[in-house]
């Protein structure tokens, strides 16, 4: 078995370029897991070792790992029909029922949705939507799209030139034009650099309802309200990305529930599926949809190989039964104030525990070396107690752009109390371990 291990291990390290990985510590150290199975919240990998699920992998396993159900849609929907191409309007049921199913459940009067394989091409999809939308309705001028700092939307050309992460975007030397960036709170810079750059040019704005991979940073309660206001003022569309926070995890079925507001264009992905397919789609309004229809002369040319890939569609249509049928958008709102609940514990036995937050079953505990001042340590200390939890049993993210020295957590919508106490309880040995090597005094 040992053999066996390391041969995977040493393949792993010379023919697998691994997404959003160091890559000298691939080459150097290999797979930190290689995972061979999945159930509920926990996973195990080849050598055995089992650890809790904190971040539902990659904020999508909201159901949870290892649901037969799924695999057996899966398998009847294949041996059927895997995969028909739905361009030049040809279609197939699940599909069908899935846009119908989305229609009923998304926010406002988001009615059609446009299928994708995933986050990154959704967020491109929907600003190249948007930008032919304004050439249909003869401003063909409104072409710049506007998004917030510490905002990820993925790493598609389009998605990293709307990524207001920097680091992402200096990983390339020719991004898309025309997108521009206002700070991650404030409504008013929003309207300032709309009046500075002219409403005429500008044809959406884009945010998460919480911003995920960014840090966890969960918006003032007024703030979309402002937004959308402010989108409305001066005739600019207002997309949502709720790839992260849709489906359940924040506790409403979608993010922006929590502020009363619904946008014209909606992108999604992960949860739809909970990671057992891949798929994504972008929804638009009742009212985008009629203008598309009256006023488009030709053909949409924009459309993915896998645009109402027949099982995924069929694999989402189940995950979204489990969701409703096990109300685990309610287990995601009561589990996430126990969860939070569990970081002010964290926080008031551990010194170098500083602000924590979290909505739903999506929370954040930032790391610093004086809570009182908010002053952080000279190197980033989240990477470290990341790394030594998932050694003892939990899996978590380090955020540290933009200054940040923060542990992500979003673990699947069917945890119990019991497991969330497992997770605080490894946490805190962690954070103890971490703090004696460190040698911080604990207040």
């Amino acid at each position: 078995m040992e053999n066996y291990i390391r041969n995977l291990e040493e393949l792993d390290k010379k023919h697998f370029l691994h997404p959003t990985s160091p890559i000298q510590q691939q080459q150097t150290d290999g797979p930190g897991f290689i995972f061979t199975k999945g159930e509920g919240v926990i996973l195990e990998d080849i050598k055995g070792n089992r650890v809790i699920d904190a971040m539902s992998s990659l904020w999508n396993v909201n159901i949870g790992h290892g649901r037969e159900e799924i695999g057996q849609v899966a398998m009847e929907q294949m041996s059927k029909l895997a995969f028909n191409s739905c361009f030049s309007t040809y279609s197939n049921e699940p599909a069908i029922r899935l846009a119908a199913k989305l229609a009923k459940i998304a926010p406002g009067d988001l009615t059609a949705t446009f299928f994708t394989s995933g986050g990154s091409e959704s967020n491109d999809t929907a600003y190249k939507l948007a930008r032919h939308y304004w050439i249909l309705k003869g401003q063909p001028d409104k072409i710049k799209i506007i998004t917030r700092t510490r905002s990820y939307h993925g790493v598609a050309m389009g998605a990293t030139s709307a990524t207001g992460l920097k680091p992402f975007r200096d990983f390339t030397n020719s991004l898309a034009p025309d997108f521009y960036y206002v700070d991650h709170f404030s409504a008013y810079g929003l309207r300032e650099l709309i009046e500075s750059e002219g409403p005429e040019t500008i044809a959406a704005f884009v945010a998460e309802p919480v911003q995920g991979a960014g840090g966890v940073h969960i918006a003032p309660q007024d703030y979309f309200k402002e937004v959308r206001e402010i989108c409305d003022e001066y005739g600019i569309l207002f997309i949502t990305d709720e790839v992260i926070t849709g489906f359940g995890r924040t506790g409403a079925y979608f993010g922006m529930e929590h502020y009363g507001v619904a946008p014209d264009m909606m992108c999604f992905a992960k949860g739809v599926t909970s990671g057992y397919a891949q798929l994504g789609g972008v929804m638009i309004s009742e009212k985008m949809h009629q203008d598309f229809k009256e006023l488009s002369t030709g053909t949409l040319l924009h459309g993915y190989t896998y645009s109402g890939h027949a099982m995924a569609c069929s694999v989402a249509l189940k995950n979204l039964e489990i969701i409703e049928r096990e109300n685990l958008v309610e287990n995601a709102k009561q589990m996430g104030t126990e969860m939070l609940a569990g970081f002010k514990k964290l926080q008031s036995k551990h010194s170098i525990i500083g602000e924590v937050r979290a909505l739903g079953l999506m929370g954040a505990i930032e790391v610093v070396r004086d809570p009182l001042t908010n002053e952080r340590f000279a190197a980033p200390l989240a990477p470290v107690i990341v790394a030594e939890a998932a050694k003892r049993g939990v899996v978590a993210r380090a955020v540290v752009f933009d200054g940040q020295d923060t542990i992500v957590f979003a673990p699947p919508l069917i945890i119990t109390a019991d497991e969330l106490g497992q997770m605080m309880d490894i946490l805190s040995e962690t954070l103890t371990a971490v703090e004696d090597a460190q040698k911080i005094v604990r207040g």
